[in-house]
């Protein structure tokens, strides 16, 4: 009798893939080499984050002091130093 249950299907396939992954056997240093390989991306992914850090701060700064430096020189009308001071005359009848 063939039997069709999942079971079976199940079992066999199972059985398949263990024949399989019990004749592979790892190169001798595959962790050192992927080990390295991943320290590697991970340095240059820290270094290259540093530098993007870097020259976003350096443009803000250099936007900052460009925009600081574009005041006029002389005072404006706030800080003009006359010493008067603006009075509220609060409106009178028509």
């Amino acid at each position: 009798m063939n039997d069709t249950s999942p079971d079976r299907t199940e079992r066999e396939l199972r059985e398949a893939l263990e024949a399989l992954a019990g004749g592979v056997r790892p190169a001798p240093d595959a962790y050192r080499t992927a080990r390295g390989e991943w320290l590697r991306r991970e340095r240059r992914r820290r270094l290259v984050l540093a530098v993007l850090i870097a020259v976003v701060f350096t443009l803000a700064t250099l936007i900052g002091l460009w925009v600081l430096n574009q005041t006029p020189s002389e005072p404006g009308v706030i800080f003009s130093g006359t010493g008067r001071t603006a009075v509220m005359v609060p409106p009178g009848p028509p």
